[in-house]
């Protein structure tokens, strides 16, 4: 009985071993018939894929970093210049007061520039200058007309005046360095 059992599963085995050979066999065909190259190709677009996608997303990233610099930029400007409006208004004001000073200033008009206004004309002007307004210096300086507007040419007075400015009539100002106004002057040719 027991070489019976014994038979059987030597048999028993024989036959699984040639399910498992017949098993292997097909495998190879499978194989055989999709050819390795379909799978690199297949590899090789999902790389290209890969690197898409990549090359998309810095593109983004440095896209919405180069957003976020202008914008601050932007903002930092805007906050330099928000009081232009104002500090433009002001300015014939200021006008007004150098006016009234170098009359008070020339003996012969006989107007007097009392401390109260001349307190009241420092305070402004400081306020001004603290907001970032400076005056431009235009007299005897070259004529530049990226910052002066010529009213009108006279012959020079000397030899040396010849293409500089020879008198403001109207005082240039900068607000934090940005030309708000121009100066209007005479220029010697």
């Amino acid at each position: 009985m027991f070489n019976q059992l014994f038979n059987k599963r030597k048999m028993k085995d024989k036959k699984e071993k040639h399910q498992d050979e017949e098993q292997l066999a097909q495998n190879d065909e499978i194989q055989e018939d999709t050819p390795q190259g379909s799978e690199n190709e297949e590899i090789e677009t999902l790389q290209e894929q890969v690197n898409d996608l990549k090359d998309k997303y810095l593109r983004l990233f440095a896209e919405f970093d180069n957003y976020k610099k202008r914008t601050s930029q932007e903002r930092l400007e805007l906050m330099k210049t928000a009081a232009r409006d104002t500090v433009s208004s002001l300015l014939p004001v200021l006008d007004d007061f150098d006016r009234a000073k170098k009359a008070a200033e020339n003996p012969a008009t006989g107007e007097v520039f009392t401390d109260g206004i001349a307190l009241v004309y420092h305070k402004l002007y400081n306020i001004l200058q603290n907001q970032g307004l400076t005056p431009m210096e235009s007299t005897g300086q070259q004529f530049n007309p990226e910052m002066h507007e010529a009213i009108t040419e006279i012959p020079a007075p000397t030899p040396d005046l010849k293409g500089k400015v020879v008198d403001t009539v109207e005082t240039g100002y900068l607000l934090n360095d940005k030309i708000i106004r121009y100066a209007k002057v005479v220029v010697g040719r």
